[in-house]
């Protein structure tokens, strides 16, 4: 029986790793394919590329490995003390090594599209095959592709675009605050700023839609169907979904206006504790503007003081954004940057 071992980060796993894959998969009997990095990427940890690859070669209509057993494993650096990325050449080849002989495997040939290849094969004692050095069969690469992931998806397998627009990946971003706080403008600003989706308040949706006329059981069904427009719209969000209100606020209406509240809107609140990866909070630092349809002003303080007493009790983490519209926007965007830097 001839072995054969790829290893690669696949981060993201892309046509050309494909085409090295089914390559690799045409040369031997058994094919081994390892995935790791160090560190590794949040968004896409090594069990979820290693995962994908699976998925993808065991769809019947998925390209052809032939009928080469595909044997995918892959390592986290907190479990499997990974050498980093950025260590030499010969740290790589000897945790391999190491790993190979622990696992009893012995490998006869290594299949890559990197220089470090002859040395990698040798220090194992296998043979060395180079599949599309020059990116000729397939021009991709997957720092391209980390770099606009979403305009080069035509790179990717459909398993793996699944992924980048699956809540797992897109994260999102919940604006609070009292009426009259910028919420709505900030969100379309948002939106636009970061070419991806937002979401309205649906409160506010229903209340225009029945001319000013909600009822006590409005509410929970307002909170349930916020939470479903938020599900729709990941499926065309890039990076973030940025939402307008959330059921945090659509308790406070509920006490607000009825003095009361459904178990299960409380349940729904809870749930924003884990459901947003940031809390904003926009602060009433401008003129209030009454458009006929909000509460009087006087009650803006009010209303506010009540979403964060709610964030407090709830333990909900928030940043309170200030100011202009421009200065509003660069106070969230030097949040999200931190944790967009260490996604890919």
């Amino acid at each position: 029986m001839r072995r054969g071992l790829v290893v690669g980060k696949f981060a993201p796993f892309h046509r050309g790793h494909q085409y090295l894959l089914e390559a690799a998969a045409a040369h031997c009997d058994e094919l081994h394919v390892w995935v790791y990095s160090n560190p590794d990427p949040k968004s896409m940890p090594a069990p979820v590329r290693a995962r994908w690859i699976e998925l993808i070669y065991a769809q019947p209509q998925g390209p052809a490995i032939g009928r080469t057993p595909l044997r995918v494993r892959s390592f986290l650096p907190e479990l499997d003390n990974l050498p980093p990325n950025s260590a030499p050449d010969y740290a790589h080849r000897e945790f391999v090594r190491q790993q190979l002989l622990d696992s009893g495997i012995s490998i006869d040939v290594v299949f890559t599209s990197e220089a470090y290849g002859p040395g990698f094969a040798e220090h194992l004692g296998a043979e060395h095959v180079l599949v599309d050095a020059k990116r000729l069969r397939v021009p991709i690469s997957g720092t391209q592709v980390r770099a606009d992931v979403y305009g080069l998806a035509n790179w990717l397998h459909p398993v793996v675009q699944a992924h980048f627009t699956s809540p797992e990946y897109v994260q999102r971003a919940v604006l609070l605050g009292a009426e009259s706080t910028g919420k709505s403008t900030l969100a379309a600003a948002l939106g636009r700023q970061y070419g991806t989706s937002w979401v309205p308040e649906y409160g506010r949706t229903l209340w225009e839609a029945q001319q000013g006329q909600l009822a006590y059981p409005d509410l929970l069904r307002i909170a349930h169907r916020h939470r479903e427009l938020e599900d729709e719209a990941l499926a065309k969000a890039r990076h973030w979904l940025f939402v307008d209100t959330n059921a945090v606020t659509t308790l406070f209406y509920s006490y607000a206006y009825y003095g009361r509240a459904e178990t299960e809107l409380h349940a729904l609140a809870q749930e924003c504790r884990t459901r947003y990866q940031h809390t904003f909070v926009c602060a009433p630092d401008f003129p209030f503007e009454q458009d006929g349809t909000r509460a009087p002003a006087a009650a803006q303080g009010f209303h506010q003081a009540a979403v964060l007493m709610q964030l407090g009790m709830l333990n909900i983490p928030y940043t309170l954004l200030t100011g202009s519209l421009e200065e509003r926007l660069r106070q969230v965007s030097a949040v999200l940057e931190v944790d967009q830097d260490s996604k890919l």
